[in-house]
């Protein structure tokens, strides 16, 4: 018989917008014991868009102790549970990226809403004020609650670290944001692995999901093996998931021959559609597209000619993809063959840092990146284009 989760979630803003939090506890349905607790401060935003990511919180935390349980989620946010049970529309624009995450945490029909009043949400209303009152002081806020329960009189036990340098806490001293966060237990890490040369690569032309889809070159099979005898090496690679895409495919199947594991495809990691500049040059989108080019370089919404994709939505696109992978891989090492938009994107949004950042990091082929993601949702950069493999 699956297991039941009672998930309550919160959010709050100090001005609406403004200084904003969030938090969700897991309850036990048959007990009401609570089994993990999730709150974070997320800097300034609306209440709306902080319920909203309560309730992600607490999906992935339930998702993370059981991904076959049934989940029973109350709120106090009318708003929330009205448009989650499809009773609703949703017609705000940071809407809908949010509550399409959450539904895609767990299977259809695995979760149910229900409304509650808000002086039946008590424990998860403290836990957002917990951790708008830890961000106002410049904290992180700690759970009291660990994944599996029972209520902790301190921090629990720091998790021994890892052999493998790509699974190690990036550094010891003061704690900060990505760090320190041994006491959360074994992070999910994924190792970004950008598949290797195709005819195109070395010419610098765009190419993307619109285009022909071209496999690897001699070139680039010689790298897969390279890379695929490097990460075997390391012994630390647990599964393989892929984009769909034909050179991230044969670059997957080249290093799960040499583990011995299944790979697995994941359609939020094809590269950025570019339109009408597919297969064309820099210099030949310059040329033919000067204005359309000036304004995708000044700004992320603005997609490339021809009905391509901004890279806003590559955005969107691969934050869902992200979540989805954290939560069904929390505490493991996966390695993810994909392409350069969604690594920069991954490592930007594990930084924190503006879009532009997209147009200031070198992915060459074949190359190796890493990113660690924690149970409170911080994130920890532990390695960018690594090469050393490929000489």
């Amino acid at each position: 018989m699956a297991r039941r989760f009672v998930v309550e979630a919160d959010g709050g803003s100090r001005g609406n917008p403004g200084p904003a939090g969030y938090g969700a506890v897991v309850l036990d349905a048959e007990t009401g014991e609570p089994l993990a607790e999730v709150a974070e401060y997320i800097g300034t935003a609306t209440n709306n868009v902080a319920e909203y990511k309560g309730l992600i919180a607490g999906l992935r935390a339930a998702y993370a102790l059981d991904p076959e349980a049934e989940v029973r989620v109350r709120m106090d946010s009318k708003l929330v549970i009205e448009q989650m049970s499809g009773r609703w529309k949703i017609k705000h624009p940071d809407m809908r990226p949010l509550a399409a995450e959450a539904k895609g945490i767990f299977p259809p029909g695995q979760v149910s809403y229900e409304w509650i009043p808000r002086e039946k949400n008590k424990h998860a209303d403290r836990l957002a004020n917990e951790a708008m009152d830890a961000g106002k002081r410049g904290e992180q806020w700690q759970p009291k609650v660990p994944p599996g329960g029972t209520l902790a009189a301190g921090a629990p036990e720091a998790a021994a670290p890892a052999d493998d340098a790509l699974a190690q806490p990036a550094a010891t001293g003061a704690p900060a944001v990505g760090w320190g966060s041994a006491d959360l237990g074994t992070p999910a890490t994924f190792v970004l692995l950008r598949h290797g040369e195709t005819p195109l690569t070395p010419e610098k032309r765009f190419s993307g999901s619109g285009g022909t889809d071209p496999g690897l070159s001699d070139v680039g099979r010689h790298q897969a093996e390279r890379v695929a005898a490097a990460l075997a090496a390391r012994g630390t690679i647990q599964a393989i998931v892929t984009s769909p895409l034909r050179r991230c495919r044969e670059t997957a199947d080249a290093v799960a021959r040499r583990l011995g594991l299944d790979v697995r495809v994941e359609e939020g990691l094809r590269e950025t559609d570019f339109g009408a500049w597919e297969g064309l040059t820099f210099a030949e989108v310059k040329e033919r597209y000067p204005d359309d080019l000036e304004a995708w370089l000044a700004s992320s919404k603005v997609a490339p000619t021809g009905g391509g994709e901004s890279f806003a939505a590559v955005t969107r696109r691969v934050a869902l993809a992200r979540d989805k992978l954290i939560a069904r891989y929390t505490g493991r090492t996966v390695l993810l063959v994909t392409h350069v938009t969604p690594i920069k994107t991954l490592v930007r949004l594990a930084l924190g840092a503006p879009p532009e950042t997209l147009f200031r990091m070198e992915l060459s082929a074949a190359s190796l990146s890493a990113v660690a993601y924690y149970a409170d949702g911080n994130a920890s950069v532990r390695l960018l284009n690594e090469t050393a493999h490929l000489r």
